[in-house]
């Protein structure tokens, strides 16, 4: 790739909604490369931030610079995926095919093959997307994701409502992702996920960044009340 668009640099991020500030004065800078997993509780604002950088919402305040405006001849080189993954009524194949020509990739059938053969999903290419499993659903969200060679990934919750067998496949599939080089930012409130797949933690309390730095690092010396009653499973309102 011959530009990039990262680092991300998130400057005195805030967002207001219905008379309440949800996020406020938020910092970070997002480098190439690695894994980044957002901490944080239910309701501490990690989706909504992740929709903020990938622009589906306005910021009240501050601002988020991607290099390159996010895009590189033409078209936007980060991916956003929900909790939930949004499925057409179509066979798994299909959804890939969808994608690949909303984003004006050539070879469209071949690379929807070799697609569905790395993500495990060739067998099921032609049953209907909104019939899968909530893994395969997952599977082939990541899959339709990976086709358009984002170089960013923002991951809300990915393996949120998924079994423990469901759960290792997507870890697999998001590690393999990021040895290839793709920059992952993922949002969880499990510990125990964020030391299997990432070397930096973020950590958002009540709409604001308490911590940031190597995972290691913030989970074993947090130097915050708050950040060290999360590690230590207290409830946060």
């Amino acid at each position: 790739m011959s530009s990039s668009i990262l680092p991300l640099t998130v400057e005195r991020l805030g967002f207001e909604a219905g008379g309440r500030r949800l996020l406020r004065d938020v910092n970070l800078t997002l480098p190439a490369g690695g894994v980044t997993a957002l901490l944080g509780p239910n309701g501490s604002g990690k989706s909504l931030l992740l929709r903020l950088i990938h622009g589906l919402l306005v910021p009240s305040q501050g601002r988020i610079v991607w290099q390159n405006a996010g895009r590189i001849g033409g078209r936007k080189r980060h991916a956003w995926l929900p909790q939930v993954p949004l499925m057409l009524r179509r066979s798994a194949r299909e959804c890939l095919l969808h994608a690949l020509a909303a984003g004006r990739v050539p070879g469209r059938a071949a690379l929807a093959d070799a697609t569905l053969e790395r993500f495990g999903l060739s067998a099921l290419a032609h049953q209907p997307a909104r019939l899968l499993s909530g893994g395969e659903q997952q599977r082939l969200a990541l899959a339709r994701a990976a086709a358009l060679a984002p170089e960013v990934l923002l991951l809300d919750e990915p393996t949120a409502h998924l079994d423990p067998s469901a759960t290792r496949e997507i870890e697999a599939l998001i590690a393999a992702l990021a040895a290839h080089g793709t920059t992952i930012l993922f949002s969880t409130h499990d510990l125990a996920q964020a030391r299997r797949l990432a070397a930096r933690a973020l950590v958002l309390i009540g709409g604001e960044l308490v911590a940031d730095g190597p995972l290691d690092q913030v989970m074993s010396h947090p130097t915050r009340p708050a950040v060290q009653a999360f590690l230590a499973g207290d409830l946060l309102w």
